[in-house]
């Protein structure tokens, strides 16, 4: 005699669900929001979720867009606490070559970057206004072809961070005037860059909403560590986002948004000779062709590297 078969929970309710998905819906959109809704289901009855703890979540998602500004990406910064930034970043720029070489790694964009930092000369400095406790730094390098080696002459190094009080402009308009410590600069005829930057400093996410809330729970510190953000890109190659960090920074092994890389970690030393910089740092840039494809039948090993977002 077959063995009747009993389930706890409705075992056609989900794809039920799923299969009210309309007919115009396009097939990407049909795959990911199927892939959620079946993820949201499985969660949702393995930790049997209850009524109280479902509309906490409710709530929190409606405190996160209400925190929410032109100034403020709090839907952002949940993503970047929970490690979900980071995870779409390795997977949007993963890169396999051929040879031993690696491409600069990315790292997140972050809420901060803005499209209007202003093109500033070679050699200039990004620093606008009077930073108590910086230490300038000269920062130089190249920008590279990793596959033939040849230097890229008009590439676009875009470069933001935040003051020695570890806030960036935008959030700081008592002490910092718009595109403080963000510029744009153009690579030499030999891929060579060199500007004026701050010795970044360590900084807290902000704690005053559902973030600081999350971070709470889950009995985290909500430190980031130093980092200077960095956007290189030219027409013919792939561009990269990333962000690097001093190497003597207590919370490179914590950071409270997982986008600390172990070749992203830099060492600042210090510089004589120069009256305008205390300390120097060197830091060069391999990017790969826009068609690069690294199989001899044509097929690329390269998904698609986007600058996206607006931490």
């Amino acid at each position: 005699m077959a063995t009747k078969t009993t389930h706890r929970f409705d075992p056609n309710f989900t794809q039920n669900v799923i299969n009210a998905i309309g007919p115009k819906t396009t097939p990407r959109t049909r795959e990911v929001l199927s892939a959620l809704i079946k993820h949201v289901h499985d969660f949702t009855r393995e930790v049997e979720l209850t009524t109280e703890e479902w509309m906490m979540g409710v709530q929190f998602m409606n405190a996160v867009g209400q925190i929410s500004d032109a100034k403020r990406n709090e839907g952002q910064r949940i993503s970047d606490v929970i490690g979900l930034e980071s995870l779409v970043d390795e997977i949007a720029h993963k890169v396999t070559m051929e040879t031993d070489d690696i491409p600069t790694s990315s790292s997140i964009l972050g809420p901060f970057w803005s499209p209007n930092a202003p093109f500033r000369d070679l050699g200039a400095s990004i620093i606008q206004d009077h930073t108590p406790g910086g230490q300038v730094t000269l920062m130089h390098g190249t920008v590279t072809n990793i596959v033939n080696k040849k230097p890229i002459s008009g590439a676009v190094f875009d470069i933001w961070q935040a003051s020695s009080n570890g806030k960036y402009d935008f959030q700081d308009p008592e002490n910092q005037t718009d595109n403080n410590l963000r510029g744009k600069f153009r690579t030499d005829e030999h891929g060579g860059y060199h500007f004026y930057c701050l010795r970044p400093t360590a900084y807290s996410l902000p704690t005053d909403g559902p973030a600081g809330k999350l971070l709470n729970m889950l009995d985290r510190h909500p430190m980031r560590p130093a980092h200077i953000h960095l956007m290189i890109s030219h027409d013919d190659y792939k561009p990269v986002t990333t962000q690097i960090f001093p190497k003597d920074d207590p919370y490179l092994t914590t950071d409270s948004v997982f986008a600390v890389k172990d070749d992203l970690v830099v060492d600042f030393t210090p510089l004589e000779g120069d009256p305008k910089a205390a300390l120097e740092l060197q830091y060069s840039v391999n990017l790969v062709p826009r068609d690069y494809h690294p199989h001899a039948n044509g097929s690329s090993a390269i998904n698609g590297v986007s600058t996206h977002g607006v931490s």
